[in-house]
């Protein structure tokens, strides 16, 4: 079975995200900031009568900030479950390639202990000599998942 997956660049690496979650890919623009929210949460757009959270991924993986330039932009997410819909925008260094991967050729995260949080992580795949970090899009999607802070609900939390 193969899975389509857009790749971009953070800090240098290569990730990827499930194609079929990609809504659109836009310029950064600018966003309305919200009080009260987490450094990574940069605030919210209205696209086509749509409030979308737009979340720099760089700082939610922990990555030093980077000036935003003419490469740098947001890829629109949208949950496939009817159930939980969600949509939020990612800010990334710059959109890659896609690629088709067998997922039997997709290999898990190494176990890398309780310290770390992979929860994002769905596996890696080769491309000739070079290892893309795929994510899930699932957990990506996860407003539990993506707006946690330190295990807490990002809106409960007080930010000092």
């Amino acid at each position: 079975m193969e899975q389509e997956y857009l790749t971009f660049v953070l800090s240098g690496e290569e990730f990827g995200v499930d194609i079929l979650c990609v809504q659109e890919i836009r310029v950064l623009s600018t966003v309305t900031e919200l009080p009260d929210k987490p450094d990574y949460l940069k605030g919210v757009i209205n696209l086509r009568g749509v409030i979308i959270p737009i979340v720099d991924l760089r700082q939610r993986f922990g990555l030093e900030p980077l000036d935003y330039d003419d490469k740098t932009v947001t890829i629109i997410l949208r949950s496939r479950d009817p159930a939980k819909p969600m949509v939020v925008g990612i800010i990334v260094d710059a959109v890659s390639e896609v690629y088709k991967f067998d997922l039997a050729n997709v290999r898990k995260p190494p176990a890398l202990g309780n310290k770390l949080d992979n929860s994002f992580l769905k596996g890696l795949a080769a491309i000739e000599e070079k290892l893309i970090i795929l994510l899930d899009t699932a957990t990506l999607l996860n407003e539990d998942e993506l707006f946690s802070v330190d295990g807490q609900d990002a809106p409960t939390k007080a930010l000092t």
